[in-house]
């Protein structure tokens, strides 16, 4: 493959995830009249109708979206091939990308992070912030955290420690509807919780916080909404302790309900050999096994139940 060819499949993968040539032009940092000459020649190339244009953008034919699947995963690998390649040896320069759940990429992570970026400022972070899961074996990531322990080949796992997950309600709330004295009331109250993701029902059925025909008042699989209409006094729900302190919320039931969620660090092992990730590894790995001891430490006495709750959080 010439060096061309792969520009012209950028373009075609620029204008596909920016929907016009004038984005895939300012993601790329080239100028627009160039990535329309290469999404010709690409199509010249192919001998095939790639895109069509109407009122709202380039709209993927047929023939492109059959072509998507291997492009992105061209792209990956370049990326990968770049991460590698770049400052090998170097703790301080280079790439290193890094995916977690939006829970734990938004309202943990960052703040874990801070001394080492501080530390290595010149150091690129890629933050990859989804709930769905990237392969760490394909090096879609350098590194990885997750509540369910990684099972791909090749890879190095590391137990970090457990987040304490509790049940909760601002004081808004709580003065409304007032501080339910069990689970039955607390079924009874607004609660928040799944919408369509049938995981997350089965294990808050699992822990014991409610039944499989639950309504509830606030339903949504995004985690960060959960959290934003717990915080806003929309009802009660779960969240992790830590993260509840942060923002006054209040727990209740402390005595008789909660559970612990393990959380994972993982990389590819031959990444080992990479100083810059190798080190990040280590970085992310020590803080947070620290806050997930502090963590643990404050509800130990309390809370000697452990239960695994990978999708909750």
């Amino acid at each position: 493959m010439s060096g061309l060819e792969w520009e012209s499949q950028r373009v075609f993968l620029a204008v596909l995830r920016s929907g016009s040539l004038s984005g895939a032009s300012r993601l790329l940092g080239i100028a627009q009249a160039t990535a329309r000459r290469r999404l010709d020649s690409l199509e010249a190339g192919l001998g095939v109708k790639l895109f069509t244009r109407t009122s709202s953008g380039l709209v993927p034919t047929a023939s492109a979206r059959g072509l998507v699947h291997h492009v992105e995963s061209m792209a990956m690998a370049a990326e990968a091939f770049n991460r590698m390649a770049s400052a090998e040896t170097q703790v301080t320069s280079g790439t290193v990308r890094l995916a977690s759940s939006a829970f734990l990429g938004v309202e943990v992570l960052p703040g874990l992070m801070r001394e080492f970026h501080y530390k290595h400022s010149e150091l690129k972070l890629e933050l990859s912030i989804n709930d769905s899961l990237e392969d760490i074996a394909r090096q879609e990531s350098d590194i990885a955290v997750r509540l369910v322990r990684p099972r791909e080949a090749e890879i190095v796992v590391r137990r970090a420690g457990a987040l304490r997950v509790g049940l909760f309600a601002n004081a808004q709330c709580l003065e409304r509807y007032g501080e339910p004295a069990n689970l039955e009331e607390v079924r009874r109250a607004p609660l928040i919780g799944p919408d369509r993701r049938t995981a997350d029902l089965r294990r808050l059925v699992e822990v014991g916080l409610c039944e499989v025909d639950q309504p509830f008042s606030i339903a949504t699989d995004n985690h960060l909404a959960q959290l934003a209409a717990l915080r806003n006094g929309l009802g009660f729900g779960l969240c992790a302790t830590t993260v509840a302190a942060t923002y006054g919320l209040i727990q209740l039931l402390p005595d008789s309900f909660g559970f612990d969620v393990d959380v994972w660090i993982a990389m590819h092992s031959d990444l080992r050999k990479v100083g810059r990730i190798a080190r990040t590894f280590e970085a992310l790995g020590e803080a947070l096994a620290l806050y997930l001891d502090e963590s643990s430490v404050q509800s130990t006495a309390k809370h000697p139940k452990h239960l695994v709750a990978s999708n909750l959080i």
